[in-house]
């Protein structure tokens, strides 16, 4: 069980639970294996009664015969179909040979009920990640764009501060309702919940005591015609599951549950990735990529993280690649072959400037000759190269892609290669292309084999590559001194200008990467690596969250510069100046930059000291 524990510790929203939590969720928790190509959840079948958690292997989300999404070690499904109580819209097929955690809905209801589990749930629908089960995505406007009026499902129920709780909660047993209202005195509003309801049995309270006894007063309230989106967003900050909705006139229409918003994005439409799998020709695509930009800025100014915008673009990017091949593939490959994401969108960290990295993979040796599948695999990077272009996804301008042959391998050629790499990191740009595959992340395609991060799972074992990857971690160093606390460029369109990313995310990213490599982790997010470098002890737990508290910090001030350059029309890039911030972010920026750099200087001694 203990294995268990630690594999959910390290993905959201269990990283939330303390220990004991964690314990009776593993507790419950059932391993089942599935071959590649089994239907694990099929379209149309009922509410599910368990989620599941893809252990290893990898989970491809299907609609009538499109592939909408692939899910890695980590990430669940079902789970809007669970708290919806409606049918499922996807078939979730594996990926080859894929384990999953099975776990009963009982036990995971309260984890998505409490803040983190809520906010889990919230991103993924707000990336439409989810799907329509109704069939009405042509019809219904998403949830997070429509007004809260529209949400609301169950009748109103009122209740006086004195009718006993009994009484009260036999009203919304009738009604359904896992709320009721109580108008007070003055024009406030008291409100009664399930979880009040829940809290007087727990602690003995008399159900004929008066409402009064256990309601929440003032209660929050939204005005009706506030969107889905905006208001599930205050709901998770302020940490309330209900609100009741006032008209102009202050009237209560009736109680907005989180849940409410849930199942209603659950019915409505795909959004981006719905145009994308409907597209039928490359042009259609380019439309439906378009929609991209406005969805950034929308998700930017409802104040959702960063991070969460950037796992959005990458996921967009994902669908836009996987329907390019759909469209563009000359005939079915000569063997089994996989598209690979590397760099931002393999950890998907992807910005509106982030070009596009990517690798492809065949089944077989390092030949390919008598069936051309190196040149079928060249082909169609080509194709589907120039498709995500022309959707203003341009290729990596260094050369980390599909089309060139350092990143366009058979299994075994990427095999060689990175044992290659592993017992020699001296040669040429080795310490560059490790960087690049150990970041490696499946698009589309079957695996015939292990995946080409995998392969460097055994890093440990090879100090000498560890320490060089030390050392190119070390060569990017953040800004800390000069114009006004920040090194700027002093030639050129650069000039009295900070670049957000080579001086404050690449110097974290590296390090992350080198960490979560000693630690045994490969493809994995930033903030994952340097979780997993804490809990293994390859990095110091306080270090670690000082390089993940500073990832965000400048994450967000990227894509806050990214995301007004994109509103004012212009291409996204990564140079601020330092005068154009407040007073109060160049201090949070000085002080993440110093703190990278205190980081490294430590990192930095011990290498010279031969103690990593």
């Amino acid at each position: 069980m203990g294995d268990i524990v630690g594999f959910l510790r390290a993905h959201p929203p269990f990283a939330a639970l303390d220990a004991a939590e964690l314990a009776a969720l593993a507790a419950v928790a059932e391993p089942e294996e599935h071959p590649a190509g089994a239907t694990i959840l099929a379209k149309g079948g009922p509410p599910v009664t368990h989620v599941r958690v893809v252990r290893t292997g990898a989970v491809e989300i299907v609609l009538d015969g499109r592939i909408l999404d692939l899910l890695g070690p980590g990430e669940l499904f079902g789970h809007a179909s669970m708290l919806s109580g409606l049918p499922l819209g996807f078939a979730a097929v594996a990926v080859g040979a894929t384990t999953c955690l099975r776990i009963p809905a009982d036990a995971m209801r309260p984890v998505l009920g409490r803040p983190a589990g809520l906010r889990y749930v919230t991103r993924s629908l707000m990336s439409s990640a989810l799907l329509d089960p109704a069939g009405t995505e042509d019809r219904a406007a998403d949830s997070a764009q429509r007004p809260v009026r529209e949400l609301l499902r169950t009748p109103l129920v009122r209740a006086s501060p004195a009718l006993p709780i009994r009484e009260a909660a036999q009203r919304m047993t009738a009604c359904r309702a896992s709320a009721l209202v109580v108008p007070l005195d003055g024009g406030r509003l008291g409100i009664l919940t399930d979880h009040d309801l829940r809290r007087v049995i727990a602690d003995g309270v008399d159900t004929a005591a008066p409402v009064s006894a256990a309601m929440s007063a003032p209660a929050w309230t939204v005005a009706a015609d506030r969107l889905g989106g905006e208001v599930l967003l205050d709901m998770l900050d302020r940490g309330v599951r209900h609100a009741p909705v006032l008209d102009a006139t202050g009237e209560v229409l009736g109680v907005l549950a989180d849940v409410d918003v849930v199942a209603a994005t659950t019915r409505s439409s795909f959004g981006l990735r719905a145009a994308i799998a409907r597209a039928g020709s490359v042009p259609e695509l380019v439309t439906a990529a378009a929609g991209l930009t406005p969805t950034v800025i929308a998700l930017h100014d409802a104040r959702v993280a960063a991070t969460d915008i950037a796992g959005i673009t990458s996921v967009v990017v994902d669908a836009l690649t996987r329907r390019l091949i759909e469209l563009v593939a000359p005939g079915p490959p000569p063997r089994p072959l996989t598209w690979l994401a590397l760099g931002s969108l393999a950890r998907r960290e992807a910005v509106p400037s982030s070009d596009v990295d990517s690798a492809l993979v065949w089944a077989g040796d390092g030949q390919g000759r008598a069936d051309n599948a190196a040149e079928y695999a060249h082909a169609l990077a080509e194709q589907v190269l120039a498709g995500l272009a022309a959707c203003g996804f341009r290729a990596d301008a260094n050369g980390a892609v599909a089309t060139n042959k350092l990143f366009a391998r058979s299994y075994d050629g990427w095999v060689a290669a990175a044992r290659s790499w592993l017992a020699d990191p001296t040669q040429e740009r080795a310490p560059i292309l490790v960087s690049l595959a150990v970041d490696a992340r499946p698009v589309w395609g079957v695996r015939a084999g292990p995946s080409v991060a995998d392969v460097f799972r055994d890093a440990r074992r090879h100090p000498d590559l560890l320490r060089l990857l030390g050392r190119y971690a070390l060569a990017h160093r953040p800004p800390t001194g000069f114009l006004r606390d920040f090194v700027v460029e002093h030639s050129g369109r650069r000039r009295g200008k900070l670049d957000l990313k080579r001086g404050g995310l690449v110097p974290i990213v590296d390090l992350a990467r080198w960490a979560g490599m000693a630690a045994g982790v490969t493809s994995a997010s930033t903030p994952a690596r340097l979780r997993a470098a804490a809990a293994a002890g390859t990095l110091d737990a306080g270090p670690a969250a000082t390089l993940e508290e500073a990832f965000h910090l400048v994450l967000q001030l990227r894509m806050a510069h990214q995301v007004e350059q994109l509103r004012a029309g212009a291409e996204p890039d990564d140079l601020v100046r330092p005068a154009d911030l407040s007073p109060v972010t160049r201090v949070s920026l000085r002080e993440a930059f110093r703190t990278v750099a205190t980081v490294q200087r430590r990192i930095d001694r011990e290498l010279q000291l031969g103690v990593r």
